[in-house]
């Protein structure tokens, strides 16, 4: 244990070297021990009960009480939400907060919320009941008074009538009709409500129908929304009063108004008693408003109280969680004093396990420490690779694709250079690139700030990721000084153009009016390919070629390393039926290209490499005539042709049944020493 201080070299390259452990914990001492093994963040705990039903195990209940309690704090984020509260992010972080009293606590809190959501519920009910009762007094007042007003015109006309001569032109019907005994006259019932203004005709034709045209149906349009007391929800709606004759017209209108969802309100005939109502109404919707804000005071204060302390409890909430989560992984000892744990972890972080182990016996004033066991196995242990937070995120998008076996070469360490350097092949703007890095050196400086806060999902990813972008941006200044691009817009940054007019008259934007003048533009393109006729098919085979060198160096590179993975595990099998085919199979066909798109760039040749590789299949014996580069081609392009036909069966059918040989062996092996 004594080489555990020493940091193993290459630790970038390669993953850390991981040692299994058991250790035998001591039952007082586990919860703290546990807790304080999962903020040092260097050992992975194997499950000892994997045979057991999560609730079979010995910790359930205090899962299950976790669980609760984030159920609670779950309950409490969304009040918060609805009220328009955040968690602070300024809460002070204390372990002195004890389970159990933040169970009671969460509990209490609870109770005290759910009473003052019902208490508001019932308020705001009975308030916007009130609203609506107002509002239909209001214009069913209205149409009596409207009614009433023409009645007793009309009782004028004809008391008119009555006292003056008879006219032959006189209606004698209607003065009949009018002298009638009121006695004798039917009264009508009438029920009033709202009614959703959508469903206001369907409701009206449904009246119609169901009571065969024996009512009477008046509607006002209420200007703006209403509250509705049943969904809570803003709603356009309009006043309704229908007048029937007998009750089982009544009861047919009521089941109508049940089926539409329409309030109904009793509404009195007497316009003193509804004038007096309004008042009462509104009186009580003054006391209804004033209770209900005071309430609505009161809760804001509670869910501000609670969003100070949530991010502390809801943290120790998931911490609980996840050390009992890990203690269910734990079996118990015959003794029932102790729990036998088994896990992997790094060799250099040996003496920092032991440290914390010691601590965790002390501050829970346990008599006996925990046992440090290093078992010896032949199992794969886990991939661990130490990273910073620069290296983090470069190995986090490599993790995102596959984990290297233990031991592997890391192609995070590559993908530092590769990742960003091919976004920025792509991106290749040093304008825009500059305006990147000032944004990442934004984040970068302000880390310390930003790495205590609570960011939102977008700023989160971005600023987790401020060193991959830093590098893009790095890269893009460099691709794009050398598209010679800045906003798209080209700039003479290394001297004047190679290229010139012939004449004063030249002033098309065409390569075909201008000539050398001067020694070629030093780095990168130049300034004069931009706006020319020509300047999207040089730059795109330009972009092209470059993207199949960069590709053809990364799958070598690829290559590469399995074979420094098959070297350090000593496996020569894939060194001999992997390693090599693949190499010359890549580099027979696309390293080939390669190389003929360097030959090319350096002697000026206008050979069309597509016909070269095209017909280095078709036709291998054929002259090359002007697409030959350089002497000895044709017989090159023989040569690595039947390199890559060999490489094909090499590389797929030897392996195979090498394993399947090994693998007999090994069987063999197994059964002769069961006998």
């Amino acid at each position: 244990m004594g080489g555990g201080t020493h940091r193993p070299t290459m630790d970038l390259l390669r993953s850390e070297p991981m040692q299994l452990v058991q250790l035998i914990i001591p039952i007082e001492s586990a919860h703290r021990s546990i807790s304080y093994l999962g903020d040092l963040g260097f050992f992975q705990f194997k499950d000892l009960n994997s045979e057991k039903s999560p609730f079979q195990r010995t910790y359930a209940t205090q899962i299950k009480r976790c669980g609760e309690m984030a159920r609670k704090l779950r309950f409490f984020k969304e009040q918060m939400v609805k009220a328009g509260l955040s968690p602070s992010t300024r809460s002070a972080m204390s372990d002195d907060v004890d389970l159990d009293n933040l169970e009671v606590k969460l509990g209490e809190l609870e109770a005290e919320l759910m009473e003052m959501n019902a208490n508001h519920e019932k308020l705001q009910h009975s308030y916007n009941e009130l609203i609506e009762y107002k509002l239909v007094v209001q214009k069913a007042g209205e149409f009596f008074h409207s009614a009433q007003s023409m009645a007793a015109a009309k009782q004028r006309e004809v008391e008119a009538q009555q006292r003056g001569e008879g006219s032959i032109d006189s209606p004698l019907l209607l003065e009949q009709e009018m002298v009638t005994d009121p006695s004798k006259q039917v009264k009508l019932g009438f029920v009033s409500g709202l009614v959703p203004r959508e469903k206001s005709l369907a409701f009206e034709r449904i009246l119609f129908r169901a009571t065969r045209g024996n009512v009477f149906l008046k509607q006002s349009v209420l200007e703006g929304s209403v509250t509705d007391p049943a969904s809570g929800e803003k709603a356009e709606k309009n006043v309704f009063v229908v007048f029937y004759s007998g009750e089982r017209a009544r009861n047919k209108i009521v089941k109508i108004c049940e089926a539409f969802g329409a309030n109904r309100y009793p509404v009195t005939e007497d316009l003193s008693k509804q004038f007096q109502i309004i008042t009462e109404v509104s009186g009580r919707l003054e006391e209804l408003k004033t209770t209900i804000d005071v309430g609505l005071v009161h809760q804001t204060n509670l869910l501000q109280t609670i969003a100070y302390h949530f991010e502390q409890w809801s943290h120790l909430v998931k911490k609980e969680k996840s050390i009992y989560h890990t203690l269910s992984m734990l079996s118990i000892d015959v003794t029932k004093k102790c729990l036998v744990a088994e896990g992997w972890c790094p060799v250099f972080a040996t003496n920092k396990i032991q440290n914390v182990l010691q601590r965790a016996t002390v501050d829970s004033n346990s008599q006996i420490g925990t046992i440090f066991h290093i078992l010896q196995t032949k199992e794969s242990p886990p991939t661990y690779f130490h990273t910073n937070k620069f290296t983090s995120a470069f190995q986090e998008i490599v993790d995102a694709y596959g984990i290297a076996k233990y031991q592997e070469a890391n192609p995070g360490v590559f993908t530092i250079i590769t990742f960003p350097f091919l976004f920025a092949v792509m991106f290749g703007d040093w304008g825009h690139g500059i305006c990147l890095f000032l944004a990442t050196s934004y984040f970068i400086i302000k880390e310390k700030k930003f790495s205590s806060q609570k960011l939102g999902d977008i700023t989160e990813m971005i600023f987790g990721g401020r060193y991959v972008i830093m590098m893009m941006a790095l890269f893009s200044i460099y691709t794009g000084l050398i598209y010679n691009e800045f906003f798209s817009v080209p700039f003479e940054l290394f001297g004047p153009s190679a290229y010139g007019c012939r004449d004063p008259a030249c002033r098309d934007a065409s390569t075909a009016g201008l000539v050398k003048v001067r020694a070629t533009y030093p780095f990168g393109v130049d300034p004069k390919w931009h706006g020319t006729r020509s300047e999207l098919p040089f730059l795109n085979s330009l972009k092209m070629k470059m993207s199949i060198l960069l590709g053809v160096a990364q799958m070598n590179l690829g290559i590469i390393l399995s074979y420094f993975n098959a070297k350090f595990s000593g496996n020569e099998l894939n060194i001999r039926y992997q390693f090599l085919p693949q190499m010359i199979f890549l580099n027979s066909l696309f390293g080939y290209l390669s190389l003929l798109i360097v030959v090319k760039w350096c002697i000026g040749s206008q050979a069309d490499l597509y016909h070269v590789m095209i017909y280095m299949f078709l036709s291998p014996t054929d002259d090359l005539g002007e697409n030959q580069l350089f002497f000895g081609q044709k017989f090159l392009q023989i040569v690595l042709l039947l390199a890559a036909l060999v490489a094909v069966p090499w590389m797929l059918f030897p392996k195979p049944f090498l394993l399947k040989k090994q693998h007999e062996e090994v069987c063999t092996v197994v059964n002769l020493m069961r006998y």
